[in-house]
């Protein structure tokens, strides 16, 4: 059993291992690859662009876009891992799932889907529906909080922006909902005499 101090050192280790993978593939394939990578993104309704399932989230077409990814991913990843480092991975398992799966299957023809947004709004949508599922004080709390705090990233979800993948944030938003409802206590139904 981990003490507090050891479960946040690996906390911080992981969170800064995957935002420092962002970085390093963004970086290179800036100045080495000429933005080459980005052809590793979730390609809709070609079987080849199935493989921006497992990449997609590792690659960004802009400094703004890295950037502004790297900030939630850190806030709400912490938040999804403050239970167990299990949840962070089975919630960003079924966010890329389902997020990369339904943008692949109604994303605009020829258009190239990154980041890692999809995996954000899974977090978001997670932590938004767990108190709802797990009914606890501390998973209610979180909740609302997240509400208050993140709410309106769930404008994301519509198509506003052209340039924006909007199915990947709904459809990861949906994953989180589904890894929420997966990963929550199974609670006996009270039996009437």
């Amino acid at each position: 059993m981990q003490t507090i101090g050891g479960e946040l050192k690996t906390q911080v280790k992981l969170l800064a291992t995957v935002v420092s993978i962002f970085w390093i593939v963004f970086i290179l394939n800036g100045v080495i690859f000429e933005g080459r990578l980005n052809a590793f993104g979730i390609l809709p309704n070609n079987l080849t662009g199935l493989r921006g399932i497992l990449f997609a989230p590792f690659l960004h077409g802009s400094f703004y876009h890295v950037l502004s990814n790297t900030v939630p991913f850190i806030v709400l990843g912490w938040l999804v891992m403050l239970r167990s480092l299990k949840d962070f991975y089975f919630v960003s398992f079924m966010s890329a799932l389902v997020g990369g799966l339904g943008t692949w299957l109604i994303g605009s023809p020829n258009s190239v889907h990154i980041g890692a947004s999809g995996v954000i709004f899974g977090y978001f949508g997670y932590l938004l529906f767990r108190g709802y599922f797990e009914r606890s004080f501390v998973a209610i709390a979180i909740s609302i909080a997240i509400a208050v705090t993140y709410g309106g990233l769930i404008f994301g979800v519509l198509p506003t922006r052209s340039y924006i993948s909007w199915e990947g944030h709904l459809f990861g938003f949906i994953g989180g909902i589904i890894a929420a409802k997966l990963l929550s206590p199974i609670k006996n139904p009270a039996k009437n005499p």
